[in-house]
């Protein structure tokens, strides 16, 4: 069967600062058209911050679309026309304070594809250079840090449920396993 989809037109019905959405018809697999509502984000990345004992840099922070408070690895977007390494590096002094270094490339890994053209690049990165904090004027967060085995303890019991943490948290284990051999 047939399984890729062809645009046949786009309707732009919401411009926005982060994001754009379009309706679009789409020509299925059987040739007949099929409304499909996309949400246009620039992309992001996500960046577990490890310090020198072993610990791994959260962000506590309102989340208003899903009206709580959430736990997860520092994240930031892509602004236009940005490779996700500069994104990383600028987001992670951003959000910690911290400078990273040697990072490590984890993937990619698409949070909503029904819908959503967002893709977000993933970092593992040791602590650097402490140089500041500087949040956006809209951004408060409380930052601690957990070892692999917390995040874990608090994806399992449900504390942590933000997808990146959660993939992240095992690529970090398996990039960790694979190259200690």
């Amino acid at each position: 069967m047939k399984l890729k989809e062809e645009q046949v037109s786009a309707e732009y019905v919401y411009n926005g600062k982060i994001i754009n959405v379009r309706r679009d018809k789409a020509k299925v697999y059987n040739g007949t058209l099929a409304d499909r509502e996309v949400v246009e984000h620039p992309g992001g990345v996500g960046i577990a911050l490890e310090d020198e004992e072993g610990r791994f840099f959260m962000v506590t922070q309102y989340r208003y679309a899903q009206e709580k408070i959430m736990m997860e690895y520092p994240a930031g977007k892509k602004e236009k026309g940005e490779d996700p390494l500069t994104t990383a590096k600028r987001e992670i002094v951003e959000e910690t304070g911290y400078e990273g270094r040697d990072f490590v490339y984890l993937g990619s890994m698409v949070p909503t594809p029904a819908y959503d053209t967002e893709v977000i690049e993933l970092f593992y990165a040791k602590t650097g250079e402490f140089k500041g904090q500087h949040l956006d004027d809209d951004e408060s967060i409380n930052l601690s840090r957990l070892t692999l085995d917390e995040i874990t303890d608090k994806i399992v019991s449900g504390e942590i449920n933000d997808a990146k943490t959660m993939g992240m948290t095992f690529l970090i284990k398996e990039y960790k396993a694979r190259n200690e051999k």
